[in-house]
């Protein structure tokens, strides 16, 4: 199993670590609220963590103009 962190607003895939003996603490899931759980932490088909994250040029376009987040999709 694995975690892979990808970019809510485009899809590109950020990284991937391989499950090893981490905890929640050494992740800082630990510091989420439920409801934050529920929307940035997911699993997939095959049993692993996808970790929603904004990405650098996401973060540089919310930067540039925050009210994209209102969007549909940050670049359309």
């Amino acid at each position: 199993m694995a975690i892979h962190y990808v970019c809510r607003h485009c899809g590109y895939p950020v990284g991937t670590i391989e499950k090893t003996v981490l905890s929640e603490t050494d992740l800082g899931f630990d510091q989420l609220t439920p409801d934050e759980r529920n929307d940035i932490i997911s699993n997939d088909m095959d049993g692993n963590q996808v970790v929603r994250v904004t990405c650098e040029a996401c973060q540089q376009v919310l930067e540039r103009d925050p009210e994209r987040l209102l969007y549909p999709s940050l670049y359309h």
